[in-house]
């Protein structure tokens, strides 16, 4: 039976420049491999050693890309490796099956947002009258799925974001803090959910997951093994729980040290 591995990307197996934390002295500092190109500037990486054990993984298992990202902002992704079948987007509203959109399960999440939660134009007015222009850089909405601001993090007050995570919270809304962006995310729209319907119709009979967000909690939770790295939200906030490894390695050397766990268990299950 397959081994299913679903794992978050940004600041999990891939790095920006500003996320990398080489911490060593130059001369020691890890060979990278650019996988994302934006505006013709090399945007994330992961170290070569990580590019090989992903190789790996892929032949090992059923890799499934776990991302918040968009699927524009997915697809400028080159991943080694074989080509994944299957791809979790936009926190699980939309499930990639090579490389098209499922409309099916598009409309059971649309349907279940609409019954549970309250309407995206609602957080956006929020969000608009609410944020400050002295810290507040971009708007965007995510595939008319949920919200997300770019800040200036150092001009940012953290109570205002607090106040905003309450306010979400009784609309059925969840709030992230992710390096320069603030997501309002539908609390329905999960990568646990995703997750689960690829295991369906996979057959798999054990999970792995890893993430470092506040929006990975529940896909670690719902996995059978999980992985956090030493930064990110889940560690700021001392995230455990049973099946789930907290990693002490930080920056782009925890993406290899997860790809090593999840060869390991891979294998493990085999």
């Amino acid at each position: 039976m397959p081994v299913l591995v679903a794992s978050d990307l940004d600041r999990t197996l891939i790095y920006s420049a500003a996320a990398l934390a080489l911490t060593m002295p130059d001369a020691r500092a890890p060979r990278l491999l650019c996988v994302e190109v934006h505006e013709s500037r090399p945007l994330s990486f992961m170290t070569e050693t990580a590019a090989g054990l992903l190789t790996e993984l892929g032949d090992a298992a059923v890799f499934v890309p776990t991302t918040t990202r968009t699927r524009k902002q997915y697809q400028r992704i080159n991943l080694p490796g074989p080509e994944p079948k299957f791809a979790i987007c936009a926190n699980g509203g939309h499930l990639l099956v090579d490389g098209a959109s499922d409309p099916d399960w598009h409309a059971r999440v649309t349907e279940r947002l609409a019954d549970e939660c309250a309407p995206l134009a609602e957080i956006e007015d929020y969000l608009a009258s609410s944020a400050d222009p002295l810290w507040l850089r971009k708007q965007r909405n995510a595939e008319d799925l949920f919200a997300y601001l770019v800040v200036e993090r150092e001009l940012l007050p953290e109570e205002w974001v607090k106040e905003l995570a309450a306010w979400a919270e009784n609309r059925g809304w969840t709030v992230s803090l992710q390096g320069r962006k603030i997501y309002a995310v539908p609390k329905p729209l999960t990568k646990s959910a995703a997750m689960h319907e690829v295991a369906r119709r996979t057959g798999a009979e054990l999970t792995l997951a890893a993430g470092d967000s506040l929006l990975d909690a529940d896909l670690l939770l719902a996995a059978d093994r999980g992985w956090r790295p030493g930064h990110g939200e889940l560690a700021e906030t001392e995230f455990a729980a049973p099946g789930i490894t907290a990693l002490p390695e930080r920056g782009v050397l925890a993406g290899e040290r997860i790809l090593r766990e999840f060869l390991k268990a891979s294998g493990a299950a085999r």
